[in-house]
C-alpha cells in the first residue's frame, strides 16, 4: 500500500491523480492532512523543508515512519480525518466580519460546530451506552400511554369547566393571571441582575477610586527612577507569570479535563474494573522506578555535576513558584486590606464628616506630634527646674527674713539699752527716702534725654521713609494706569476671542458631521465589497462543486462515476424501490392469508372453550357421590343404577 492510497484509505477527499497535480500542490496537501492527523515528524527530521521534500520524492526515510504510524492507528485516524471535515475552522478576516450578514453567517456557522460536536458525543456515549430498541420501545409506548392519558383529562377538564357560568372569561382571567405572573417572575429576576451589575459596577468604582489613589500617592514625592524600577519589578513579575506560572497552570488544568472527559466518555465500571486498572497502574510504576534507577546508576558517574546543577535549578524553580505564589498572596490580601480601609474611609465621612488622612499626610501630621511632644517634654523638664529652684529660693527667703528680724530685735534692744530706742528705723527710713529722690531725679533726666532723641529719630525716620517712598508712588500710579488700560484691552480681547471660537466650533462640528457621513458611507461601500467577494467566492466555490460533480458523472471509470451526488442519490431510490416492492409483496401474502388464520384461530378458541367445558365436567363427576355406575360400550356412556 502506497503513501496515497493509505492517505485515500484514510480520508477519502484525498483521491487525487498526484500525475495530473503539481508536487507542490501534492505536498501541501499531504502535509495539511498530516497536520489535522497531529502527526509529528522524528526528532531527526528538524528541517520542515526536508522533510517535505521527502514526502514529494518519496524518499524511504520520510515516507516509512508515516506509513507506520498511519497503519498502528488507522481506525482512530479515519474519526480524526471524519471529524475534520466539520470541526477545522474555516478562518474569515476580521475585515470581512465587518459586515453584518458575514458576521451573523459566521456565528451561525460556529454554532452548528458546536451543535455537531455535541451530537458527536451524544452518538458515541449511545454507542458505549448498550441500550437496546427494546428498551427504547417500551419507553416510547410508555410515553405514548401517558400522552394519551393527558389528552382524556384534559378533555374531562374541559367538560367540567364547560358546565361553569362564563368560563370563557374566566380561561381568559386565568391566562392573564399567569402571563403577569410570569412577567412578575421575569421582573423579579431582571431586578436581582441589575443588583448584581450595580453592586459590581460599584465594586469596579472603589478599586478605580483605589488605584487612582494609590496612583496619586506614588506620583507625589515620587523620582522617575524609583517609578521605573517599580514598573520594571511589576512587568518582570507581570511576564513570569504569563510566560511561565499561568501556562504551566493552564496546561495542567487542561490535562486534568481532558482526563476527566475521558473518563465520562467511557461506560461505567465495576469494582473489578477498578482493580485491574489498579494493579497495571502499580506495575507500570513499578517498571519506571526500574527504568529510573537503572538510568541513575548508567549516567551517574558522568552526570554527577550536571545531576548537581539540575537540583540547584529545580529547588530555585520551585522557591520562585513559592515567592510568586506567596507575592500573588500578598498582592491579594493587600487588595482586600485596601478595599476594607475604603469601605472604613467612607464610614468615617459619613459618621464625621472630616477627611482622614493618608499617606505623606499622616506622616507629617505625626511628625509634628513628635516635634511637639519633644518641645513639651523639654518645657516640663524647665519648669519642674525652676519650681525646684523656686522653692530652694524661698526657703533661703525664710531663713534670711528669720536672721534678719533676729538681728533687729537684737539691734532694738541695744538701742533700749543705750536709751537711743528708734535711731536705725529712723536712719533707714531717711536712707530709703534719699535713695528714692535720687532715683526719680535719675529717671526724670534720663527720661527727658530719651524723649528728645526718640522725636529726632522719628523725624529722620519719616523722612526717609517719604524720600523713599516718593518714586514707588509714582511707579505705582503709572502702573495702576497701565493695569486698567490692559483690563480693557483683555476684555476687548476675550469677546474677540469667544466669538472666534464659535464660529470656529460650528465649523468643526459641520466637518466632523461631513466626515461622519464619509465614513458611514466609505464602510457601507467596503461591506458591500466584502459582501460581494464573499458572494463572489461561494458561488465560485459552488461552480468547482458542479464541475467536480459533472466530471465525476461523465467519467468513463465506474469507480470515479460511483462517487457522484447523482449516481449515489439513484442507487438509494433504487433501494428503496426495491424495499417497496418487497413490503408490497410481505403485505399481499397477509391479506390472502389473514381469512385462514382467522378461521383457524377461531377453531382454536372453539377448541379451547369445549376443552375447558370438559375439564369442569370432569371436576364435577369427581365432586359428585357415585349413584350408579357408569358404562362405556362402542363410544356411548350407560348409566346403571
Amino acid at each position: 500500500m502506497t503513501h496515497v492510497q493509505m492517505h485515500l484509505a484514510v480520508d477519502p477527499k484525498h483521491a487525487v491523480d498526484i500525475r495530473e497535480e503539481l508536487p507542490e500542490q501534492t505536498a501541501k496537501r499531504m502535509l495539511s492532512l498530516l497536520g489535522i492527523l497531529k502527526y509529528k515528524p522524528p526528532g531527526s527530521i528538524s528541517d520542515l523543508s526536508a522533510f517535505r521534500q521527502g514526502l514529494v520524492t518519496g524518499s524511504k526515510p520520510v515516507i516509512h515512519p508515516v506509513l507506520h504510524w498511519l497503519l498502528q492507528r488507522t481506525n482512530e485516524l479515519k474519526k480524526r480525518a471524519y471529524l475534520a471535515r466539520f470541526l477545522v475552522k474555516l478562518e474569515v478576516p476580521a475585515e470581512f466580519l465587518q459586515d453584518d450578514t458575514v458576521a451573523d453567517i459566521n456565528k451561525q456557522y460556529e454554532e452548528l460546530m458546536e451543535a455537531f460536536k455535541n451530537l458527536h458525543k451524544e452518538c458515541e456515549q449511545l454507542k458505549t451506552s448498550g441500550l437496546s430498541t427494546a428498551e427504547i420501545r417500551r419507553d416510547i409506548s410508555a410515553m405514548e400511554e401517558e400522552k394519551d392519558q393527558l389528552i382524556k383529562r384534559v378533555e374531562r377538564l374541559k367538560k367540567r369547566v364547560e358546565t361553569v357560568q362564563n368560563h370563557q372569561r374566566m380561561l381568559e382571567i386565568a391566562r392573564q393571571l399567569r402571563l403577569e405572573k410570569e412577567r412578575e417572575e421575569s421582573l423579579a429576576q431582571q431586578k436581582q441582575e441589575q443588583k448584581n451589575q450595580l453592586f459590581h459596577a460599584e465594586q469596579r468604582l472603589q478599586r478605580a477610586q483605589l488605584q487612582l489613589k494609590e496612583m496619586h500617592h506614588a506620583v507625589v514625592d515620587s523620582k522617575p527612577e524609583s517609578l521605573m524600577k517599580k514598573l520594571e519589578e511589576e512587568i518582570n513579575f507581570n511576564s513570569y507569570l504569563v510566560t511561565e506560572k499561568i501556562p504551566r497552570e493552564l496546561e495542567s488544568k487542561k490535562n486534568s479535563a481532558y482526563f476527566l472527559q475521558k473518563v465520562v466518555a467511557e461506560p461505567a465500571m465495576s469494582q473489578s474494573d477498578l482493580s485491574v486498572l489498579e494493579i497495571k497502574i502499580n506495575e507500570v510504576n513499578a517498571q519506571m522506578n526500574q527504568l529510573i534507577e537503572k538510568r541513575m546508576m548508567k549516567y551517574e558517574p558522568i552526570d554527577s555535576k550536571f545531576s548537581m546543577y539540575r537540583q540547584q535549578a529545580s529547588i530555585i524553580a520551585r522557591k520562585k513558584e513559592a515567592k510568586a505564589e506567596e507575592l500573588q498572596a500578598a498582592k491579594e490580601e493587600m487588595s482586600s486590606t485596601e478595599r476594607q480601609m475604603l469601605l472604613k474611609t467612607n464610614q468615617a465621612h459619613e459618621l464625621e464628616g472630616s477627611e482622614v488622612l493618608k499617606g505623606d499626610e499622616f506622616k507629617h501630621y505625626v511628625n509634628k506630634l513628635r516635634s511637639k511632644n519633644t518641645f513639651y517634654k523639654k518645657k516640663r523638664l524647665e519648669i519642674a527646674e525652676i519650681t525646684a529652684e523656686y522653692g530652694i529660693l524661698q526657703r533661703t527667703e525664710e531663713l534670711l527674713k528669720q536672721r534678719h528680724e533676729a538681728l533687729q530685735q537684737q539691734l532694738q534692744d541695744i538701742e533700749d539699752k543705750k536709751g537711743i530706742s528708734g535711731y536705725s528705723y529712723t536712719q533707714e527710713e531717711l536712707e530709703r527716702v534719699s535713695a528714692v529722690k535720687s532715683e526719680m531725679d535719675e529717671m526724670k533726666g534720663r527720661t527727658l534725654d530719651n524723649m528728645s532723641e526718640m522725636v529726632k529719630k522719628l523725624n529722620t525716620m519719616v523722612a526717609e521713609k517719604k524720600a523713599s517712598l516718593a518714586p514707588v508712588i509714582k511707579e505705582l500710579r503709572q502702573l495702576r494706569q497701565k493695569c486698567q488700560e490692559l483690563t480693557q484691552e483683555c476684555d476687548e480681547k476675550k469677546i474677540q476671542y469667544d466669538s472666534c471660537a464659535a464660529g470656529l466650533e460650528s465649523n468643526r462640528s459641520t466637518l466632523e458631521q461631513e466626515v461622519k457621513g464619509l465614513l458611514e458611507e466609505c464602510a457601507q461601500e467596503e461591506s458591500n465589497y466584502r459582501y460581494i467577494n464573499c458572494m463572489k467566492k461561494n458561488l465560485e466555490i459552488q461552480l468547482q462543486r458542479a464541475k467536480e460533480e459533472m466530471k465525476a458523472y461523465v467519467s468513463p471509470d465506474p469507480q470515479e462515476r460511483r462517487k457522484a451526488i447523482r449516481e449515489q442519490y439513484t442507487r438509494m431510490i433504487l433501494e428503496q424501490e426495491n424495499l417497496g416492492k418487497k413490503l408490497r409483496e410481505k403485505q399481499k401474502v397477509v391479506r390472502e392469508s389473514h381469512g385462514p388464520n382467522m378461521k383457524q384461530i377461531k377453531m382454536w378458541q372453539d377448541f379451547e372453550q369445549l376443552m375447558e367445558c370438559k375439564r369442569e365436567c370432569f371436576l364435577k363427576q369427581q365432586n359428585q357421590t357415585a349413584i350408579g355406575q357408569v358404562i362405556q360400550e362402542g363410544g356411548k356412556d350407560r348409566l346403571v343404577l
